[in-house]
């Protein structure tokens, strides 16, 4: 019996055609991200650290009442048990930077002396009000993670979560933490970064122009590369959802 197969060159031929204009599709997505991007850097070029900061801190006093809400899916879809790994590996005198509303007191061992800061008075409220609830001792200041008003080698454990990606600066931010820490101590990262997946860091680039410009979330940022700047020395490192959320320990030399 002869058995003839037809259409199997035709099929290469399409499935060739359809994977060209698959790899075209992303590589177009990526130029118009990266020119978007260009126009959003260009545009912070002018703004200065410290006006760039201003904004921040308007964008979260206005946003201080819904915060908890407007948070909620996301943190549900994306963190998992982040906030209470984070808040669990902290060690004695702790500071956390970018404390936003509280959402990690909850989560801290009672034995730990918590310091919170953040650059919005009105979350700091909202925090002071769930520490309150919690019965739970915190020190809240107002303040600015790029410049902390601590002496160098105040505290065991410095805290960030999702803080870095609005930062102006958070190369800088991560010098003052290391700072901060005492020899020994260490520093505790929950963020979402820039994903080593193509697909999904093309449409981050697609996206990262509206977040920064709607929220001051910057998508492709790497904690990794300034903590490993500021001379800390990285202990664990985990990428998780895509390779977007990363959980990093580095510790301060001795």
């Amino acid at each position: 019996m002869l058995l003839t197969i037809t259409g199997a060159t035709g099929y290469g031929s399409r499935r060739r055609h359809v994977l060209r204009w698959r790899r075209l599709s992303l590589a177009a997505l990526g130029l118009l991200g990266g020119v978007a991007l260009w126009k959003v850097a260009r545009q912070q070029a002018s703004v200065t650290p410290a006006e760039e900061t201003e904004r921040v801190r308007r964008f979260y006093d206005q946003l201080a009442s819904r915060y908890d809400r407007w948070v909620r899916l996301a943190e549900w879809a994306l963190l998992e048990d982040g906030r209470r790994w984070a808040a669990a590996q902290a060690r004695g005198e702790t500071l956390e930077i970018g404390i936003g509303t509280g959402r990690n007191l909850p989560y801290y061992p009672a034995e730990v002396r918590l310091t919170g800061i953040d650059v919005s008075p009105a979350m700091l409220e909202l925090a002071r009000e769930r520490a309150r609830q919690l019965n739970r001792p915190v020190e809240l200041r107002a303040g600015d993670a790029q410049a902390l008003d601590f002496p160098a080698a105040s505290f065991d454990t410095v805290v960030s979560t999702l803080s870095l990606c609005t930062i102006p600066d958070p190369a800088q931010a991560v010098r003052e933490a290391a700072r901060v820490l005492r020899p020994g101590g260490r520093l505790i990262l929950l963020e979402h970064v820039r994903s080593p997946l193509l697909p999904v860091r093309v449409i981050q680039r697609l996206l990262e122009p509206i977040t920064v410009r709607l929220e001051h979330d910057h998508l492709l940022r790497e904690p990794l590369e300034y903590v490993e700047a500021a001379g800390l020395v990285v202990e664990q490192l985990e990428r998780s959802r895509l390779g977007l959320v990363e959980r990093l320990v580095a510790r301060k030399p001795e």
